[in-house]
């Protein structure tokens, strides 16, 4: 199956109103943490990204994704590193922010949240970590991942089922009501 065809990962990205005003298209986004997200999907082609600054634990890893995203997506700029001006996005595709205690995943010394309009965290327990909580306080628009995990539900559904109409808010109301019991 192609990436292309069943990615549902960034479907909530996608959706309007998901980071309202933010379009993917021809915005610059960062993201922390190089695994998944962006080597698994096709986010810079698909979504007319522009550029797209990487960062990660390790600089090598950034620097190996960034050159890939570079060859895969020639009019992508790829940059391993923190930005140096304004983002559209900041993405969050680690772990940081699941456990009690956890920090924010972004070193806001390197990158004040202020110079972000939107940022996207891939958690969805608990449903405001540290990075969306200072993000708010920043005044950036801000989403979780809990949209991110209801339509990759969703798309597994209408694949099952031959693309049978799925009750998308239905299925959001019990899973909020589930994250809430926990």
């Amino acid at each position: 199956w192609s990436s292309d065809v069943c990615s549902s990962d960034l479907a909530e990205l996608r959706r309007k109103g998901a980071l309202a005003p933010v379009s993917l298209s021809g915005s610059e986004l960062h993201q922390a943490s190089v695994r998944g997200l962006v080597r698994a999907q096709p986010l810079p082609r698909a979504d007319g990204v522009a550029a797209l600054f990487l960062v990660n634990r390790t600089q090598r890893k950034a620097d190996e994704v960034a050159a890939e995203i570079r060859t895969r997506f020639p009019d992508v700029n790829a940059v391993s590193g923190w930005p140096d001006g304004d983002v559209d996005l900041v993405l969050n595709a680690t772990s940081l922010g699941l456990q009690p205690g956890d920090g924010s995943p972004l070193d806001e010394s390197q990158f004040p949240l202020r110079r972000a309009r939107a940022v996207y965290d891939m958690i969805y327990r608990p449903a405001e970590t540290p990075l969306l909580r200072a993000a708010k306080a920043a005044g950036c628009a801000t989403a979780n991942g809990l949209g991110m995990l209801l339509y990759q539900g969703a798309k597994a559904l209408e694949l099952w089922t031959g693309g049978a109409q799925i009750p998308v808010g239905t299925m959001r109301a019990a899973a909020e009501a589930a994250l809430q019991r926990k």
